[in-house]
Protein backbone atom coordinates (compact mmCIF):
# COMPACT_ATOMS: atom_id res chain seq x y z
CA UNK A 1 0.00 0.00 0.00
CA UNK A 2 1.38 3.55 -1.19
CA UNK A 3 2.52 5.56 1.85
CA UNK A 4 1.16 9.09 1.57
CA UNK A 5 4.17 10.02 3.83
CA UNK A 6 6.77 9.40 1.52
CA UNK A 7 7.92 12.32 -1.26
CA UNK A 8 6.94 12.20 -4.59
CA UNK A 9 8.66 10.09 -7.18
CA UNK A 10 10.54 11.80 -9.90
CA UNK A 11 8.05 11.10 -12.68
CA UNK A 12 4.81 12.09 -10.32
CA UNK A 13 6.98 15.93 -9.63
CA UNK A 14 7.38 15.98 -13.11
CA UNK A 15 3.91 15.29 -13.74
CA UNK A 16 2.88 18.09 -11.06
CA UNK A 17 4.86 20.60 -11.87
CA UNK A 18 3.61 20.56 -15.72
CA UNK A 19 -0.03 20.09 -14.52
CA UNK A 20 0.88 23.44 -12.73
CA UNK A 21 2.34 25.21 -15.06
CA UNK A 22 -0.63 24.44 -17.50
CA UNK A 23 -2.98 25.45 -14.82
CA UNK A 24 -0.86 28.97 -14.38
CA UNK A 25 -1.30 30.20 -18.05
CA UNK A 26 -4.84 29.44 -18.39
CA UNK A 27 -5.38 30.76 -14.98
CA UNK A 28 -3.78 33.93 -16.44
CA UNK A 29 -5.25 34.32 -19.64
CA UNK A 30 -9.08 34.14 -19.53
CA UNK A 31 -9.06 33.89 -23.59
CA UNK A 32 -7.01 30.86 -23.55
CA UNK A 33 -9.48 29.00 -20.81
CA UNK A 34 -12.08 30.15 -23.04
CA UNK A 35 -11.03 28.72 -26.53
CA UNK A 36 -10.50 24.95 -24.18
CA UNK A 37 -13.15 25.01 -22.40
CA UNK A 38 -15.40 25.60 -25.78
CA UNK A 39 -13.30 23.18 -27.33
CA UNK A 40 -14.17 20.60 -24.49
CA UNK A 41 -18.15 21.44 -24.54
CA UNK A 42 -18.15 20.67 -28.53
CA UNK A 43 -15.95 17.32 -27.37
CA UNK A 44 -18.76 16.61 -24.78
CA UNK A 45 -21.47 17.06 -26.96
CA UNK A 46 -20.05 15.53 -29.91
CA UNK A 47 -20.08 12.78 -27.94
CA UNK A 48 -23.77 13.08 -26.47
CA UNK A 49 -25.23 13.41 -29.86
CA UNK A 50 -22.90 10.02 -31.17
CA UNK A 51 -24.93 7.95 -28.91
CA UNK A 52 -27.86 5.65 -30.21
CA UNK A 53 -30.07 7.73 -27.28
CA UNK A 54 -29.38 10.79 -28.81
CA UNK A 55 -30.96 9.49 -32.53
CA UNK A 56 -35.08 9.21 -32.66
CA UNK A 57 -34.21 6.06 -34.62
CA UNK A 58 -31.97 4.38 -31.89
CA UNK A 59 -28.86 4.63 -34.02
CA UNK A 60 -25.31 6.23 -33.68
CA UNK A 61 -24.91 9.47 -35.51
CA UNK A 62 -22.41 9.98 -37.90
CA UNK A 63 -19.53 11.53 -36.00
CA UNK A 64 -19.17 14.73 -38.45
CA UNK A 65 -22.86 15.44 -38.27
CA UNK A 66 -22.76 15.09 -34.37
CA UNK A 67 -19.62 17.12 -33.95
CA UNK A 68 -21.24 19.78 -37.17
CA UNK A 69 -24.74 19.55 -34.42
CA UNK A 70 -22.42 20.04 -31.48
CA UNK A 71 -20.73 23.00 -32.82
CA UNK A 72 -23.95 24.53 -33.28
CA UNK A 73 -25.64 24.40 -30.71
CA UNK A 74 -22.62 24.86 -28.20
CA UNK A 75 -21.68 28.21 -30.64
CA UNK A 76 -25.83 28.86 -30.74
CA UNK A 77 -25.74 29.07 -34.36
CA UNK A 78 -28.67 27.24 -35.51
CA UNK A 79 -27.19 25.69 -38.42
CA UNK A 80 -27.64 21.43 -38.78
CA UNK A 81 -26.75 18.90 -40.75
CA UNK A 82 -29.50 16.34 -40.62
CA UNK A 83 -33.22 17.34 -39.65
CA UNK A 84 -33.39 18.47 -35.84
CA UNK A 85 -37.14 18.33 -35.51
CA UNK A 86 -36.94 14.80 -37.07
CA UNK A 87 -33.37 12.98 -36.01
CA UNK A 88 -33.09 13.69 -32.47
CA UNK A 89 -35.12 12.00 -29.75
CA UNK A 90 -35.98 14.05 -26.39
CA UNK A 91 -32.88 13.41 -25.02
CA UNK A 92 -31.19 14.75 -27.77
CA UNK A 93 -33.54 17.78 -27.84
CA UNK A 94 -32.72 18.25 -24.38
CA UNK A 95 -29.31 17.98 -25.10
CA UNK A 96 -29.85 20.66 -27.61
CA UNK A 97 -31.65 22.92 -24.97
CA UNK A 98 -29.10 22.36 -22.39
CA UNK A 99 -25.92 22.88 -24.43
CA UNK A 100 -27.52 26.12 -26.32
CA UNK A 101 -28.09 27.99 -22.69
CA UNK A 102 -24.16 27.26 -21.84
CA UNK A 103 -23.05 28.28 -24.84
CA UNK A 104 -25.45 31.79 -25.01
CA UNK A 105 -24.54 32.98 -21.30
CA UNK A 106 -20.53 32.31 -22.23
CA UNK A 107 -18.58 29.36 -20.89
CA UNK A 108 -16.61 31.81 -18.39
CA UNK A 109 -20.14 33.07 -16.89
CA UNK A 110 -21.48 29.75 -16.63
CA UNK A 111 -18.82 28.53 -15.01
CA UNK A 112 -19.26 31.77 -12.63
CA UNK A 113 -22.62 31.31 -12.18
CA UNK A 114 -21.77 27.82 -11.05
CA UNK A 115 -19.12 28.93 -8.72
CA UNK A 116 -21.29 31.32 -7.31
CA UNK A 117 -24.25 28.87 -6.68
CA UNK A 118 -22.07 25.97 -5.03
CA UNK A 119 -19.32 27.98 -2.69
CA UNK A 120 -21.73 31.50 -2.43
CA UNK A 121 -19.48 34.20 -3.27
CA UNK A 122 -16.58 35.18 -5.58
CA UNK A 123 -13.43 35.61 -5.83
CA UNK A 124 -10.91 38.12 -7.34
CA UNK A 125 -10.07 35.80 -10.09
CA UNK A 126 -13.45 34.21 -10.40
CA UNK A 127 -14.96 38.04 -10.69
CA UNK A 128 -11.83 39.20 -13.64
CA UNK A 129 -12.69 36.26 -15.75
CA UNK A 130 -16.34 36.96 -15.75
CA UNK A 131 -15.57 40.62 -16.17
CA UNK A 132 -13.41 39.64 -19.45
CA UNK A 133 -15.97 37.08 -20.59
CA UNK A 134 -19.16 40.08 -20.35
CA UNK A 135 -15.96 42.66 -21.68
CA UNK A 136 -13.67 41.68 -24.09
CA UNK A 137 -11.52 44.63 -23.33
CA UNK A 138 -10.93 43.83 -19.96
CA UNK A 139 -7.34 42.69 -19.79
CA UNK A 140 -6.65 39.85 -17.02
CA UNK A 141 -4.06 41.62 -15.64
CA UNK A 142 -6.62 44.67 -14.51
CA UNK A 143 -8.42 47.77 -15.41
CA UNK A 144 -8.20 49.30 -18.83
CA UNK A 145 -8.33 52.87 -19.45
CA UNK A 146 -11.66 53.53 -20.23
CA UNK A 147 -14.79 52.89 -17.78
CA UNK A 148 -16.53 49.09 -18.15
CA UNK A 149 -20.11 48.34 -19.36
CA UNK A 150 -19.07 46.07 -15.81
CA UNK A 151 -16.75 46.76 -13.09
CA UNK A 152 -15.55 44.35 -10.33
CA UNK A 153 -17.61 45.23 -7.59
CA UNK A 154 -20.73 44.29 -10.23
CA UNK A 155 -19.48 41.38 -11.18
CA UNK A 156 -21.93 39.43 -8.57
CA UNK A 157 -24.76 41.31 -9.88
CA UNK A 158 -24.25 40.28 -13.43
CA UNK A 159 -24.07 36.80 -13.09
CA UNK A 160 -27.32 37.82 -11.18
CA UNK A 161 -28.99 39.30 -13.88
CA UNK A 162 -27.82 36.55 -16.45
CA UNK A 163 -29.13 33.22 -14.80
CA UNK A 164 -32.82 35.34 -13.34
CA UNK A 165 -32.91 37.36 -17.01
CA UNK A 166 -32.46 34.20 -18.68
CA UNK A 167 -34.97 31.61 -16.78
CA UNK A 168 -37.73 34.42 -16.58
CA UNK A 169 -37.66 35.65 -19.79
CA UNK A 170 -37.39 31.82 -21.29
CA UNK A 171 -40.56 31.25 -18.79
CA UNK A 172 -42.36 34.40 -19.42
CA UNK A 173 -41.81 33.75 -23.41
CA UNK A 174 -42.63 30.21 -23.35
CA UNK A 175 -46.13 30.70 -21.45
CA UNK A 176 -47.24 33.38 -23.85
CA UNK A 177 -46.02 31.48 -27.01
CA UNK A 178 -48.41 28.04 -25.63
CA UNK A 179 -51.63 29.30 -26.52
CA UNK A 180 -50.44 29.87 -30.74
CA UNK A 181 -48.65 26.33 -30.36
CA UNK A 182 -52.57 24.97 -28.92
CA UNK A 183 -54.10 26.66 -31.66
CA UNK A 184 -51.73 25.36 -34.25
CA UNK A 185 -53.40 22.18 -33.45
CA UNK A 186 -50.25 20.06 -31.54
CA UNK A 187 -51.49 18.05 -28.33
CA UNK A 188 -51.16 19.62 -24.66
CA UNK A 189 -47.86 18.39 -23.51
CA UNK A 190 -46.39 18.31 -27.25
CA UNK A 191 -47.35 21.96 -27.12
CA UNK A 192 -45.67 22.51 -23.98
CA UNK A 193 -42.37 21.46 -24.91
CA UNK A 194 -42.33 22.95 -28.68
CA UNK A 195 -43.62 26.45 -26.67
CA UNK A 196 -40.70 26.24 -24.17
CA UNK A 197 -38.46 24.73 -26.79
CA UNK A 198 -38.88 27.95 -29.24
CA UNK A 199 -38.50 30.09 -26.28
CA UNK A 200 -35.15 29.05 -25.81
CA UNK A 201 -33.89 28.62 -29.16
CA UNK A 202 -35.30 32.56 -29.53
CA UNK A 203 -33.18 33.77 -26.26
CA UNK A 204 -30.54 32.51 -26.73
CA UNK A 205 -30.49 33.37 -30.47
CA UNK A 206 -30.20 30.10 -32.34
CA UNK A 207 -33.18 29.39 -33.94
CA UNK A 208 -33.48 25.69 -34.34
CA UNK A 209 -37.33 24.64 -34.29
CA UNK A 210 -38.46 21.57 -32.99
CA UNK A 211 -41.14 20.63 -35.57
CA UNK A 212 -40.53 19.61 -38.78
CA UNK A 213 -42.57 22.23 -39.99
CA UNK A 214 -40.34 25.23 -38.91
CA UNK A 215 -42.63 28.23 -38.74
CA UNK A 216 -44.88 27.04 -41.43
CA UNK A 217 -47.82 26.60 -39.01
CA UNK A 218 -47.11 30.24 -37.44
CA UNK A 219 -46.79 32.36 -40.71
CA UNK A 220 -49.55 34.77 -40.43
CA UNK A 221 -49.89 34.61 -36.23
CA UNK A 222 -48.47 37.81 -35.48
CA UNK A 223 -48.28 37.08 -31.65
CA UNK A 224 -46.43 34.45 -32.10
CA UNK A 225 -43.77 35.77 -34.43
CA UNK A 226 -43.86 39.04 -32.27
CA UNK A 227 -43.01 37.44 -29.45
CA UNK A 228 -40.11 35.58 -31.10
CA UNK A 229 -39.04 38.57 -32.48
CA UNK A 230 -38.82 40.32 -28.70
CA UNK A 231 -37.01 37.30 -27.42
CA UNK A 232 -34.53 37.74 -29.93
CA UNK A 233 -34.01 41.01 -29.33
CA UNK A 234 -34.05 40.56 -25.51
CA UNK A 235 -30.93 38.04 -26.02
CA UNK A 236 -29.12 39.96 -28.53
CA UNK A 237 -28.82 43.52 -27.28
CA UNK A 238 -26.56 41.78 -24.07
CA UNK A 239 -26.34 41.13 -20.95
CA UNK A 240 -25.00 44.69 -19.35
CA UNK A 241 -27.50 46.17 -21.13
CA UNK A 242 -30.24 44.37 -20.30
CA UNK A 243 -29.20 45.54 -16.16
CA UNK A 244 -28.89 48.65 -16.41
CA UNK A 245 -32.37 48.99 -18.53
CA UNK A 246 -33.73 46.80 -15.56
CA UNK A 247 -32.08 49.46 -12.43
CA UNK A 248 -32.34 52.66 -14.42
CA UNK A 249 -35.43 52.79 -16.52
CA UNK A 250 -36.35 55.81 -15.59
CA UNK A 251 -33.14 57.64 -15.82
CA UNK A 252 -32.11 57.08 -19.33
CA UNK A 253 -29.31 59.74 -18.63
CA UNK A 254 -27.21 57.88 -16.61
CA UNK A 255 -26.92 54.79 -18.96
CA UNK A 256 -23.07 54.14 -20.05
CA UNK A 257 -22.12 55.02 -23.48
CA UNK A 258 -22.13 51.08 -24.26
CA UNK A 259 -25.75 50.95 -23.33
CA UNK A 260 -26.51 54.40 -25.86
CA UNK A 261 -24.72 53.11 -28.61
CA UNK A 262 -26.13 49.75 -28.32
CA UNK A 263 -29.73 50.11 -28.14
CA UNK A 264 -29.86 53.04 -30.88
CA UNK A 265 -26.84 51.19 -33.58
CA UNK A 266 -29.35 48.26 -33.21
CA UNK A 267 -32.77 50.25 -33.45
CA UNK A 268 -31.38 51.95 -36.47
CA UNK A 269 -29.98 48.73 -38.31
CA UNK A 270 -33.46 47.43 -37.42
CA UNK A 271 -35.50 49.69 -38.70
CA UNK A 272 -33.29 50.62 -41.92
CA UNK A 273 -33.26 46.51 -42.63
CA UNK A 274 -37.14 46.34 -42.33
CA UNK A 275 -37.13 49.02 -44.76
CA UNK A 276 -34.49 48.17 -47.25
CA UNK A 277 -35.93 44.05 -47.35
CA UNK A 278 -39.74 46.25 -48.34
CA UNK A 279 -37.84 47.41 -51.23
CA UNK A 280 -36.05 44.70 -52.42
CA UNK A 281 -38.80 41.78 -51.95
CA UNK A 282 -42.32 43.88 -52.01
CA UNK A 283 -42.32 42.60 -55.58
CA UNK A 284 -41.08 39.25 -55.21
CA UNK A 285 -44.42 36.87 -55.02
CA UNK A 286 -41.97 33.84 -53.69
CA UNK A 287 -40.49 35.61 -50.54
CA UNK A 288 -42.66 38.83 -49.26
CA UNK A 289 -44.96 39.97 -52.29
CA UNK A 290 -47.55 37.26 -52.05
CA UNK A 291 -49.78 39.60 -49.32
CA UNK A 292 -50.90 43.07 -48.40
CA UNK A 293 -48.10 45.94 -47.49
CA UNK A 294 -49.08 45.24 -43.68
CA UNK A 295 -48.64 41.53 -43.69
CA UNK A 296 -45.03 42.81 -45.90
CA UNK A 297 -44.44 45.31 -43.71
CA UNK A 298 -44.15 43.18 -40.94
CA UNK A 299 -42.53 39.59 -42.06
CA UNK A 300 -39.80 42.32 -43.57
CA UNK A 301 -39.07 43.65 -39.47
CA UNK A 302 -39.38 40.33 -38.46
CA UNK A 303 -36.65 38.95 -41.48
CA UNK A 304 -34.47 42.07 -40.34
CA UNK A 305 -34.57 41.08 -36.44
CA UNK A 306 -33.73 37.66 -37.34
CA UNK A 307 -30.81 38.31 -40.01
CA UNK A 308 -29.05 39.66 -37.07
CA UNK A 309 -28.38 36.51 -35.21
CA UNK A 310 -32.15 35.12 -34.74
CA UNK A 311 -31.86 32.39 -37.16
CA UNK A 312 -35.33 31.77 -37.60
CA UNK A 313 -36.87 32.67 -41.19
CA UNK A 314 -40.73 32.44 -41.87
CA UNK A 315 -39.62 32.52 -46.28
CA UNK A 316 -37.34 30.62 -48.17
CA UNK A 317 -33.79 32.51 -48.11
CA UNK A 318 -33.15 30.43 -51.03
CA UNK A 319 -36.38 32.32 -53.63
CA UNK A 320 -34.63 35.68 -52.65
CA UNK A 321 -33.44 38.59 -54.55
CA UNK A 322 -29.69 38.94 -55.25
CA UNK A 323 -29.19 42.46 -53.42
CA UNK A 324 -31.41 40.81 -50.66
CA UNK A 325 -28.96 37.98 -49.85
CA UNK A 326 -26.22 40.58 -50.27
CA UNK A 327 -27.96 42.68 -47.76
CA UNK A 328 -28.74 39.93 -45.24
CA UNK A 329 -25.03 39.36 -45.44
CA UNK A 330 -24.10 42.54 -44.04
CA UNK A 331 -26.34 42.16 -41.50
CA UNK A 332 -25.42 38.95 -40.13
CA UNK A 333 -22.07 39.98 -40.42
CA UNK A 334 -22.22 43.07 -37.80
CA UNK A 335 -24.82 40.99 -35.44
CA UNK A 336 -25.75 41.79 -31.96
CA UNK A 337 -24.70 43.58 -29.30
CA UNK A 338 -20.94 42.69 -26.68
CA UNK A 339 -21.77 39.55 -24.25
CA UNK A 340 -24.72 38.88 -25.43
CA UNK A 341 -26.51 35.42 -27.44
CA UNK A 342 -25.89 36.62 -30.65
CA UNK A 343 -22.81 36.57 -32.73
CA UNK A 344 -20.92 38.80 -35.62
CA UNK A 345 -18.22 41.86 -35.14
CA UNK A 346 -21.10 43.51 -32.41
CA UNK A 347 -23.16 47.06 -32.97
CA UNK A 348 -20.55 48.51 -30.86
CA UNK A 349 -17.70 47.66 -33.59
CA UNK A 350 -19.57 49.47 -36.21
CA UNK A 351 -20.54 52.32 -33.86
CA UNK A 352 -16.81 52.73 -33.41
CA UNK A 353 -15.99 52.54 -36.65
CA UNK A 354 -18.75 55.09 -37.84
CA UNK A 355 -17.91 57.59 -35.15
CA UNK A 356 -14.18 57.11 -35.96
CA UNK A 357 -15.76 58.05 -39.78
CA UNK A 358 -17.37 61.06 -38.60
CA UNK A 359 -14.71 62.56 -36.65
CA UNK A 360 -12.17 62.10 -39.60
CA UNK A 361 -14.63 64.17 -41.78
CA UNK A 362 -14.93 66.25 -39.10
CA UNK A 363 -11.00 66.82 -38.73
CA UNK A 364 -11.83 65.72 -34.83
CA UNK A 365 -8.96 64.20 -33.68
CA UNK A 366 -11.23 62.20 -31.02
CA UNK A 367 -14.47 60.35 -31.50
CA UNK A 368 -17.23 61.72 -29.37
CA UNK A 369 -20.96 60.50 -28.87
CA UNK A 370 -23.11 61.24 -26.70
CA UNK A 371 -21.30 63.21 -24.80
CA UNK A 372 -18.37 61.07 -23.94
CA UNK A 373 -15.20 60.72 -25.58
CA UNK A 374 -13.93 57.14 -26.63
CA UNK A 375 -9.88 56.72 -26.62
CA UNK A 376 -7.95 55.31 -29.75
CA UNK A 377 -7.89 51.94 -28.33
CA UNK A 378 -11.07 50.51 -28.46
CA UNK A 379 -10.73 51.97 -32.34
CA UNK A 380 -7.76 49.86 -32.69
CA UNK A 381 -9.77 46.92 -30.97
CA UNK A 382 -12.51 47.82 -33.58
CA UNK A 383 -10.34 47.47 -36.52
CA UNK A 384 -8.69 44.58 -35.63
CA UNK A 385 -11.92 42.54 -34.98
CA UNK A 386 -13.73 43.79 -38.26
CA UNK A 387 -10.31 42.70 -40.28
CA UNK A 388 -9.92 39.15 -38.39
CA UNK A 389 -13.48 38.65 -38.50
CA UNK A 390 -13.38 39.69 -42.69
CA UNK A 391 -10.13 37.51 -42.81
CA UNK A 392 -11.76 33.95 -41.26
CA UNK A 393 -14.97 34.83 -43.68
CA UNK A 394 -12.89 34.93 -46.88
CA UNK A 395 -10.55 31.87 -46.05
CA UNK A 396 -13.29 29.48 -45.21
CA UNK A 397 -15.48 31.06 -48.22
CA UNK A 398 -12.19 30.42 -50.23
CA UNK A 399 -11.80 26.46 -49.04
CA UNK A 400 -15.73 25.98 -49.09
CA UNK A 401 -15.62 26.98 -52.44
CA UNK A 402 -13.29 24.85 -53.70
CA UNK A 403 -14.46 21.79 -51.28
CA UNK A 404 -18.16 22.20 -52.58
CA UNK A 405 -18.11 23.66 -55.90
CA UNK A 406 -21.26 25.68 -55.55
CA UNK A 407 -22.34 29.28 -56.02
CA UNK A 408 -20.31 32.07 -54.41
CA UNK A 409 -23.49 33.79 -53.18
CA UNK A 410 -24.93 30.70 -51.14
CA UNK A 411 -21.21 29.81 -50.05
CA UNK A 412 -20.95 33.63 -48.89
CA UNK A 413 -23.86 33.34 -47.00
CA UNK A 414 -23.40 30.19 -45.34
CA UNK A 415 -20.42 30.90 -44.12
CA UNK A 416 -21.32 34.48 -42.92
CA UNK A 417 -24.12 32.60 -41.23
CA UNK A 418 -22.06 30.21 -39.49
CA UNK A 419 -19.14 32.76 -38.60
CA UNK A 420 -22.20 35.22 -37.22
CA UNK A 421 -23.63 32.37 -35.53
CA UNK A 422 -26.68 33.22 -37.25
CA UNK A 423 -28.20 30.13 -38.40
CA UNK A 424 -30.30 31.14 -41.64
CA UNK A 425 -29.32 28.80 -44.66
CA UNK A 426 -29.05 29.41 -48.46
CA UNK A 427 -29.28 25.34 -48.20
CA UNK A 428 -25.98 23.77 -48.85
CA UNK A 429 -25.20 22.72 -45.16
CA UNK A 430 -27.15 19.58 -45.69
CA UNK A 431 -25.66 18.65 -48.97
CA UNK A 432 -22.21 19.48 -47.64
CA UNK A 433 -19.44 16.45 -48.04
CA UNK A 434 -17.67 15.81 -44.91
CA UNK A 435 -14.85 18.06 -45.36
CA UNK A 436 -17.27 20.48 -45.79
CA UNK A 437 -18.89 19.76 -42.22
CA UNK A 438 -15.82 20.30 -40.41
CA UNK A 439 -14.88 24.01 -42.02
CA UNK A 440 -18.35 25.10 -41.44
CA UNK A 441 -17.96 24.14 -37.68
CA UNK A 442 -13.96 25.25 -37.55
CA UNK A 443 -15.55 28.88 -38.83
CA UNK A 444 -18.68 28.45 -35.88
CA UNK A 445 -16.20 28.24 -33.32
CA UNK A 446 -13.73 30.90 -34.77
CA UNK A 447 -16.87 33.12 -35.10
CA UNK A 448 -18.14 32.87 -31.34
CA UNK A 449 -14.79 32.87 -29.44
CA UNK A 450 -12.43 34.52 -31.99
CA UNK A 451 -12.82 37.80 -32.13
CA UNK A 452 -13.84 38.08 -28.56
CA UNK A 453 -10.16 35.95 -27.74
CA UNK A 454 -8.25 38.33 -30.12
CA UNK A 455 -9.95 41.60 -28.80
CA UNK A 456 -9.39 40.26 -25.08
CA UNK A 457 -5.55 39.49 -26.38
CA UNK A 458 -5.21 42.71 -28.03
CA UNK A 459 -6.05 44.53 -24.99
CA UNK A 460 -4.23 42.50 -22.58
CA UNK A 461 -1.42 42.86 -24.74
CA UNK A 462 -0.49 46.42 -24.41
CA UNK A 463 3.21 46.75 -23.45
CA UNK A 464 4.71 50.13 -21.84
CA UNK A 465 7.51 51.36 -24.53
CA UNK A 466 9.81 53.61 -23.77
CA UNK A 467 11.12 55.05 -27.00
CA UNK A 468 9.11 56.26 -30.05
CA UNK A 469 10.35 55.56 -34.07
CA UNK A 470 10.91 58.53 -36.41
CA UNK A 471 7.58 59.44 -37.81
CA UNK A 472 6.36 58.89 -41.39
CA UNK A 473 2.89 58.64 -43.31
CA UNK A 474 2.48 56.80 -45.91
CA UNK A 475 -0.30 57.31 -48.60
CA UNK A 476 -3.52 56.38 -47.89
CA UNK A 477 -6.68 56.06 -50.16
Amino acid sequence: MLDRSEPLTAPASAVRLRVSRIGAVLRSSPSRLAILVFVALILVFTTLFTTPWAAADGRPTHFADALFTAASVVCVTGLSTVDMATHWSVFGKVVIVVGTQIGAVGVLTFASILGLVVTRRLGLRAKLMAAGDSNPLRTHAGAVPEGQAVRLGEVGTLLATVAVSTVTIEVVVGVLLLPSVLVAGFPFWTAVGYAFYYAAMAFTNTGFSPNAAGLGPFTDDYWFLSLLMLAVVAGSIGFPVIRTVAKQFRTPRRWSLHVKLTLVTSAVLLVSGAAVYTALEAANPRTLGDAGPGHTAFQALFLSTMTRSGGFATIDVEQMHGASLLVTDMLMFIGGGSASTAGGIKVTTLAVLFLAAVAEARGRRSMEAFGRRIPSDVLRVAVAVVLWGATIVAVATIVLLQITGDSLDRVLFEVISAFATCGLSSGISGELPEAGKYVLAATMFLGRVGTVTIAAALAASQSRQLFRRPEERPIVG
